[in-house]
Formats: C-alpha cells, sequence, structure tokens
C-alpha cells in the first residue's frame, strides 16, 4: 500500500471476499474471506486459490477476481476495489473490467512474480498510477 507522496502506508487492513475454484461463495470447506495489515514496507500477504468465475448481477460470468476493501488511518470510508489474473482471457468480456478506461485497467490486473502462481498487487492511493476504487 503506497500513499500519495510514494511512500508505504504501515498502517493498513486489506481485506479480501471471493469465490472458490468452482466459482462458489462461502461454501464450508473454503470461507474465501481474509484480513491481512500492512507491515512498515507496506505489505501485506494472503495465500488462496484462484477464484473461479460467478455471474454478476445480470447473469452474464465474470473474470475470475477478488474483491478487496481497504481500510486505514485517515480514510473515512473503505476503499473498494479489484484483483483480476493477468492473462486471463475472460478479463476482456468482464463487465466490471469494462466499465473502467482502458488505460486505468492495469491498477485492477495483478503481475506474475518468481514462482507460478505468485502474483503482486499493489494499492496506489494516489498520482500518476492510483489503483482504480469503485463506490459503493
Amino acid at each position: 500500500v503506497i500513499d500519495g507522496d510514494g511512500k508505504p502506508v504501515n498502517d493498513a487492513l486489506v481485506e479480501i471476499w471471493q469465490a472458490n475454484a468452482a466459482g462458489e461463495y462461502g461454501s464450508k470447506a473454503f470461507r474465501g474471506f481474509g484480513r491481512s495489515a500492512s507491515n512498515a514496507e507496506g505489505t501485506f500477504r494472503f495465500q488462496t486459490v484462484k477464484p473461479g468465475r460467478v455471474a454478476g448481477p445480470d447473469g452474464n460470468l465474470q473474470a475470475p477476481h477478488i474483491a478487496v476493501n481497504v481500510f486505514m488511518r485517515g480514510q473515512l470510508k473503505q476503499l473498494v476495489s479489484r484483483i483480476y489474473f493477468p492473462g486471463e482471457s475472460s478479463n476482456d468480456q468482464d463487465p466490471v473490467l469494462a466499465l473502467v478506461p482502458p488505460a486505468r485497467r492495469g491498477t485492477l490486473v495483478a503481475k506474475a512474480r518468481g514462482k507460478p502462481g505468485e502474483l503482486e498487487w499493489n494499492v496506489i492511493l494516489q498520482g500518476k498510477d492510483e489503483t482504480v476504487f469503485f463506490d459503493i
């Protein structure tokens, strides 16, 4: 989590909510919820499964994604975003991602990192590469 001055935010709380690999929410075997506090470097971590596709309000399938809420000191309201997966062919048909201008969609797509299956996604609060946040 990076602030508008490019400095790490050491007191953010990042929550995720997601479907399981079959595209189902809240099963007994997989809750799909997690919370991680950022450290002095602004880093937070989750270990999870890639979610399956879920239907949106109109019944059309959404691309696999993880819903994100960010809370921190000085924020009166949570920030709401999503994490999408790199190279996912269904990203092009996702109705929520389609609402985001093409030049800004990259802020919602994680980037591949070292080991297979390891991804990086940054929350940038302000500035040139500011993460897209949604009004709820």
